[in-house]
C-alpha cells in the first residue's frame, strides 16, 4: 500500500476502534514502551555534572531508536498491515474526542465527577474547579491535543512516513515526562522539551488553519495570529485561538499549578464565558476537522 492509503487506513482504524482496552490489558501499548525508555534514561543520565549535555545525548538516542524501529517495520513485507495499525495506534482522535466528551456529560450530572474527568486530560489543578474552568480546561485540551495527537503524527508521517511519525511521537513522551522547568528536569528535559516545540511548530499553525477553514472563519486569522502570541507555549495557543474564535468563547486566563495561581492572559478575551454545552461544541469541531483532513488524504490516494 501506498503511504497515503496506510494513512487513511489508520485514520479511519483510530476513529473506529480508538484505544481497545482489551489489547493494552494483554500487551504493552507503544507510548508505554517509549515511556520505559524515557525512564530508564532518565534514572541513567539525569545527574550531574552536565546534566544538559546528557538530556542532549538521551534525547539522540530515543530520535535514533525510534527512527530504526520505523524503518524496520516500514520494510517489513506484510502490504503495510502492521503500519497501519502500528499508526493507528499513535493517532488520538477518538481517544481525544471521547475523554473531552466524557468531561461534558459529567458536568452534566455534578461538578466532582466533572472535576475527576477533567483532570485525567490536564495537569492543572481541579479540586476546586467551577463549571466554567471545567469547561474551559476541557475545551483548551480538546485544541490542544488536536494537534498533539492527529495533526502532528499525521503531518510527520507524510513528511517522513513511519519513522518520523514514530520520533514525533517518542518525542512527544519524552517532553510530557521530563520536559519540565524544575530542579530535576530544568537541563536534562530542555533537549525534548525544545524538540517537541520543533515537531509542533508547523502541525500546531495548520491545525489553527485548518480549524478556522472547516468552520468558514479564515477572516479571523488576524485574531488567532494576536492572541496565539500570547500563550506560554509556543504552539499551543495556535489551535485554542482557533477552537475559541469559532465557539466564540474566551479561553485561558488565570489557573493553578501545584496550589499556585497563576495569571496567564486570556486567549480571545471579546468571547463569552464558556458554559458546559461549548465542550460538545468542541467535540464536534474535533470530528469536523477530523473529517475534512481524512478528505484531503483520500485526494491524496487518488491522486497518487
Amino acid at each position: 500500500m501506498s503511504g497515503s492509503a496506510i494513512l487513511l487506513m489508520a485514520l479511519l482504524l483510530d476513529a473506529t476502534l480508538g484505544e481497545p482496552d482489551w489489547l493494552w490489558r494483554r500487551y504493552p501499548h507503544p507510548a508505554v514502551l517509549m515511556g520505559k525508555a524515557v525512564s530508564w534514561l532518565d534514572k541513567t543520565l539525569n545527574h550531574p555534572p552536565s546534566r544538559r549535555l546528557r538530556g542532549v545525548v538521551a534525547i539522540i538516542a530515543l530520535v535514533a531508536g525510534a527512527w530504526g524501529a520505523g524503518l524496520a517495520i516500514h520494510i517489513l513485507p506484510d502490504f503495510g498491515l502492521l503500519e497501519a495499525l502500528l499508526v493507528a495506534i499513535v493517532l488520538a482522535q477518538r481517544s481525544l474526542a471521547d475523554h473531552v466528551r466524557k468531561v461534558g456529560e459529567a458536568l452534566m450530572h455534578s461538578v466532582r465527577s466533572a472535576r475527576r474527568e477533567v483532570a485525567r486530560i490536564v495537569g492543572r489543578d481541579t479540586a476546586d474547579m467551577d463549571e466554567t474552568a471545567i469547561a474551559r480546561a476541557a475545551i483548551e485540551s480538546a485544541a490542544e491535543n488536536f494537534c498533539d495527537g492527529v495533526m502532528a503524527p499525521v503531518f510527520w508521517y507524510m513528511v517522513l512516513g513511519l519513522p518520523g511519525l514514530l520520533v514525533c511521537k517518542t518525542v512527544n513522551t519524552a517532553d510530557s515526562m521530563i520536559g519540565y522547568r524544575n530542579a530535576r528536569y530544568g537541563a536534562f528535559g530542555w533537549a525534548a522539551a525544545r524538540l517537541d516545540d520543533l515537531f509542533n511548530w508547523i502541525p500546531a499553525r495548520l491545525a489553527a488553519l485548518l480549524i478556522l477553514a472547516v468552520h468558514g472563519r479564515l477572516g479571523a486569522f488576524p485574531l488567532v495570529l494576536r492572541d496565539a502570541r500570547l500563550h506560554r507555549s509556543p504552539n499551543a495557543g495556535w489551535p485554542e485561538a482557533a477552537m475559541a474564535v469559532v465557539l466564540g468563547v474566551s479561553l485561558a486566563g488565570p489557573r493553578s499549578y501545584d496550589g499556585q495561581m497563576r495569571d496567564f492572559p486570556h486567549v480571545y478575551p471579546e468571547g463569552r464565558t464558556p458554559a458546559p454545552a461549548d465542550i460538545a461544541s468542541a467535540v464536534s469541531v474535533l470530528w469536523r476537522s477530523w473529517a475534512v483532513l481524512v478528505a484531503i488524504v483520500v485526494l491524496a490516494v487518488l491522486s497518487g
